[in-house]
């Protein structure tokens, strides 16, 4: 769970509407790591005129025994349509050699869903491609 602040507006670009949202905690668990997410990273959004919108998320995750793992999280949200909401993203990570080392050598794939208005946080589930 990513806690976030509030949406800052950056203006129009010839791509759409660009934001930006800080990253400001939250919390990670899984079956092979959990810790803290590490206030100070931010999600660069870009709505385009199609109305999908294009989120680019750069930050750290402390694990319980200090690691830090760099998150780029890349998602494609499309809420245009009847139906289903689509939210699915391409994650990086970078980890130390060591425990995590493991992160280096996955493919991660995941979902995005907001907790608002019960919380400013997002939810990220990820699953390595096997």
């Amino acid at each position: 769970m990513l806690d976030v602040g509030e949406r800052q507006l950056l203006g129009m670009s010839s791509l759409g509407e660009r934001r930006l949202v800080p990253i400001t905690g939250g919390s990670f668990e899984g079956p092979r790591v959990r810790g803290t997410v590490v206030a100070g990273g931010a999600d660069r959004q870009l709505i385009r005129p199609d109305g999908l919108e294009q989120l680019d998320a750069l930050y750290e995750l402390r694990t319980d025994d200090g690691a830090v793992v760099t998150v780029r999280n890349q998602v494609l949200v499309d809420e245009t349509g009847e139906g289903n909401r689509y939210a699915f993203s391409s994650i990086s990570l970078s980890a130390p050699e060591g425990p995590h080392g493991w992160l280096n050598q996955r493919v991660f794939v995941g979902t995005l869903d907001s907790m608002k208005p019960a919380r400013a946080a997002v939810r990220v589930r990820a699953y390595a491609l096997v």
